[in-house]
């Protein structure tokens, strides 16, 4: 009952106001005497024990019914035989398919009735059901048949506080139990004035919040006009771009026409100047030949020259003096094809000068001059190997001469 008062006082809400409950209100709450006063207060109260007693009995017994069987061995033989004839009743009674007769309901109550006397008479048989009973899921596994126990058990633990409870202690109690009630009705009144000011301070914040999402509604209406325009802006500058891109390449296709058409002509202006090349290259190879044809005509006019010259040398060549004296005419003659060879080398150079000016003007005579260069190192090695000849010569005497003018 304590847990009664304190739930009651709690109430449903906060209670600031109100003060908890002290232990002298909770003595106030409990009997003072520990005994039952009168022999009619213990009869009164081991009726309800009773009661409970055989009620939780009564739970157990579809349990010990089932498990009978196993349950046998540690039962007495007449508790054994109590509980097998009461099954057989209780299966009848289920297997009727309207109500039962009154001879089996009276059938029914005897047996149960012998079966909680047995119970009752025989502790080490009711151990035995009770354990058996824990062990298969306790007694009043049903919800109504807990539901019964635990009222039989409230009501004996109020009969027993009434019956400890004398008629002072009853009026006191009814006392606290009025200001009790008092302070719960303030609180009521205390917790219905804070619902209403938390009512209106839950108004105050739906408005700002119905404010907010106003504003939050209009931001969201002004971000998708913002996206829609970014879209549009998007659209439009892409198409801007792709008519742009459109324009450009007709455009760079104009130009690339116009500088094809510049190519051709190019090209075309390639293959006339080639043409042209060719036909200069042509000429310098006619005057080339030409200037072969000269040299080689110069040389074999130097080769008759010496030739002659070598014959007057092998017939004035009896005497030291005349050979000095024809040496002398030799090298005097030397000197003149040095004047003349220089003359040749002088021409060399300007053909050679005008070979490089017509080659880098039209850059297609390199070969010539390289050709014009290697003849004239082989000039050079038959000018030097003639004047080795021509130093042999004098110390042999005419007879090579003639053998070179044969030649």
């Amino acid at each position: 009952m304590s847990s009664e008062v304190r739930t009651m006082s709690a109430g449903p809400g906060p209670d600031p106001p109100s003060r908890p409950i002290s232990d002298e209100a909770m003595r106030i709450l409990e009997p003072s005497q520990k005994k039952l006063p009168s022999l009619e207060a213990e009869r009164t109260a081991g009726v309800m024990a009773d009661c409970l007693h055989q009620v939780e009995l009564l739970a157990m017994l579809p349990s010990v019914l089932q498990n009978l069987e196993l349950l046998s061995p540690s039962l007495s033989e007449e508790l054994g035989e109590a509980l097998s004839g009461h099954r057989l009743t209780v299966e009848r009674v289920d297997q009727a398919e309207e109500a039962p007769t009154a001879e089996l309901d009276k059938e029914f109550r005897s047996s149960l009735k012998n079966v909680l006397r047995l119970l009752r008479d025989r502790p080490a048989d009711l151990r035995a059901v009770r354990a058996a009973a824990e062990a298969a899921g306790g007694p009043g596994r049903s919800e109504g048949m807990q539901g019964l126990i635990g009222g039989l058990q409230g009501l004996h633990r109020i009969l027993v506080q009434r019956l400890l409870t004398g008629p002072g202690e009853e009026r006191q109690r009814a006392r606290f139990l009025q200001d009790l009630s008092q302070r719960h009705a303030n609180n009521l009144g205390l917790l219905a004035l804070l619902e209403e000011k938390v009512a209106a301070v839950t108004r105050e914040r739906d408005a700002e919040i119905s404010k907010k999402d106003a504003v939050i509604s209009k931001l969201q209406n002004s971000l998708q006009q913002m996206e829609k325009t970014s879209r549009d802006f998007v659209a439009r500058t892409q198409r801007d771009a792709e008519k742009q891109s459109l324009s450009n390449i007709k455009a760079w296709e104009g130009k690339q026409a116009c500088m094809q058409q510049d190519i051709d002509k190019l090209v075309l202006q390639l293959n006339t100047l080639v043409l042209e090349n060719r036909q200069v290259e042509k000429g310098l190879r006619k005057k080339r030949f030409k200037v072969e044809t000269e040299i080689e005509n110069w040389l074999q006019k130097y080769d008759a020259d010496m030739g002659e010259k070598q014959e007057e040398l092998q017939e004035v060549g009896g005497a030291f003096g005349e050979e000095q004296q024809e040496r002398a005419e030799l090298e005097e003659a030397y000197a003149v094809l040095a004047e003349e060879y220089d003359q040749i080398v002088e021409a060399r150079r300007r053909l050679e000068e005008a070979q490089r000016e017509e080659a880098r003007e039209l850059g297609l005579q390199t070969g010539g001059a390289v050709v014009i260069q290697a003849w004239w190192r082989g000039y050079c090695v038959r000018k030097n190997m003639r004047a080795k000849a021509k130093g042999k010569g004098k110390g042999k005497g005419k007879g090579k001469g003639k053998g070179k003018k044969g030649k």
